[in-house]
């Protein structure tokens, strides 16, 4: 054999080796890809019962209005699961956004007597004009998000 057949033998077992090598990392990014998916739908389907379940605390009076909506809002956000296209749960984003500025925990210690009392009037005005939207969107949520 010539030494030009010996280079194209060489060239041909490389790309071959490459090519397979090439397979191999494909694999484990399909592998890798399948995983995030399966974690995704099981991190979905965990977020999905916890929004039912503090949907159906809503509506039993087991949570206050202004938390379990709160909770509800956090929970949607990081649900990436399918939605059914009638759910309507804005209104769980407004309460949010109009009690976002009141502090908690430590910091509703932290504040005075006038502070507190002004923050409660807030979510108790909130609770008397949204009680019956709050309550219509939780019902919703308990029938499932899909």
């Amino acid at each position: 054999m010539q030494m030009q057949h010996w280079l194209l033998l060489a060239g041909l077992l490389i790309i071959i080796a490459l090519a397979g090598y090439a397979l191999t990392l494909w694999r484990r990014v399909w592998r890798t890809r399948a995983e995030q998916q399966q974690q995704q739908d099981g991190r979905d389907k965990r977020l999905a019962e916890d929004i039912q379940f503090i949907g159906q605390s809503l509506l039993n009076g087991q949570v206050p209005l202004i938390e379990g909506s709160i909770r509800i809002k956090v929970l949607l956000d990081n649900y990436a699961g399918p939605r059914r296209s009638d759910l309507d749960v804005t209104i769980f984003t407004e309460i949010y956004d109009q009690t976002a500025h009141i502090p908690t925990h430590t910091g509703w210690k932290q504040l005075s007597a006038a502070e507190r009392k002004l923050h409660s009037r807030l979510m108790e005005t909130l609770e008397r004009d949204h009680q019956e939207q709050v309550k219509q969107a939780a019902g919703e949520l308990t029938k499932g998000l899909n």
